[in-house]
């Protein structure tokens, strides 16, 4: 059975369709996004909100997670970096991680099957 591995990309909103569309293209149809906040290298920015000033260190990114065999990680790593990255702060971080198992609910499926 082929190794199982998530993939976490986090990076700007407004890159989720272009990347989204780009995943599909490769194959990749089952995803998850989830809206998050974080704080990084961009370290926020200030704003004035009713005559004070606020700086505001968590910045709105989205989460897509990926369950993926592990044979297909590097064509999505090159996909991801090739879309998102514009060389400024707020890229993001693609992150991989190893899954036990995966078991489909409705079937009982487990391993790539349920993928």
């Amino acid at each position: 059975m082929e190794k199982i591995c998530k993939v976490e990309i986090i990076t700007r909103a407004e890159k989720l369709d272009i990347l989204k569309d780009a995943l599909v293209q490769q194959g990749i149809k089952g995803m998850t996004v989830s809206n998050v906040m974080g704080a990084g290298n961009q370290k926020g920015n200030t704003e004035i909100y009713r005559g004070n000033e606020t700086t505001i260190n968590l910045l709105p990114k989205i989460r897509i997670e990926i369950l993926t065999q592990e044979s297909k990680i590097e064509n999505i790593i090159e996909v991801a970096k090739n879309i998102l990255n514009t060389g400024n702060a707020g890229d993001g971080k693609i992150i991989i991680l190893p899954v036990s198992n995966v078991i489909r609910i409705r079937t009982g499926q487990e391993g790539s099957e349920a993928i």
